[in-house]
């Protein structure tokens, strides 16, 4: 298999990928390309048959390609074992896809004020009410699903999963604009952020070269 990934520094969606593949055990080949350089703008133009949506991330597996993030955590799932991905109790799957789905097609405001920068701090953020509200959102999701499923480990689900794949970026964005947490909150980011995938991750992303100036500012006040 090979993934197709964007910097590392910025792309949320290839690092929800990224930890998809990892979390399967399969083994793959990487290829990071700048998202907003003239090669990769290149390649889409010459590339439609096996770059379908024209982004990252993407997953080449034999003649199968498989694009957006939450398909290829679905199509891994399919070929490895859906038990690796979700909760095996009923009840907390049905939470877990439903926290993943609305992480997947949600939280507009956050994406947009706050995108990912896992290199960058900045002190004294006020974020606006819309953004309030998906953080508020977000930590009532994070609270229910530690207090009724989170009992076998420090996840979301107790183990790691599915949910805390998607929800990573977020806990990077926490970290980036000093969002501040309840104390089950700061636990679960600091089990997420010291995961060893996600170190590793990091280190790659703070030797990145490439850098994109409109995300390196502060959200406006």
């Amino acid at each position: 298999m090979k993934l197709i990934i964007g910097n590392k520094n910025y792309s949320s969606w290839s690092l929800r990928a990224w930890l998809s593949v990892k979390q399967s055990g399969l083994s793959f080949e990487e290829l990071t390309v700048n998202i907003y350089g003239d090669d990769w703008q290149a390649a889409k133009r010459e590339s439609d048959d096996i770059m379908p949506s024209g982004k990252v991330p993407i997953l080449w597996d034999d003649e199968t390609v498989v694009w957006d993030s939450l398909a290829i955590l679905e199509y891994l799932g399919d070929k490895i074992g859906r038990e690796r991905f979700w909760p095996k109790d009923e009840t907390a799957r049905g939470m877990a896809r439903s926290m993943v789905s609305e992480m997947h097609s949600s939280y507009a405001a956050l994406r947009q004020v706050c995108p990912m920068n896992i290199r960058k701090r900045f002190e004294g953020v006020i974020v606006p009410e819309e953004v309030r509200s998906d953080i508020v959102r977000i930590l009532q999701l994070w609270a229910e699903a530690r207090a009724r499923f989170g009992q076998g480990g420090p996840y979301l689900f107790g183990t790691f999963g599915a949910a805390d794949i998607f929800y990573a970026p977020v806990v990077s964005r926490f970290l980036t604009y000093g969002i501040g947490v309840p104390g089950f909150a700061r636990g679960y980011m600091e089990a997420v952020w010291e995961h060893d995938w996600m170190q590793q991750w990091i280190a790659a992303a703070e030797d990145e070269e490439w850098v994109i100036e409109q995300y390196e500012a502060a959200p406006a006040q």
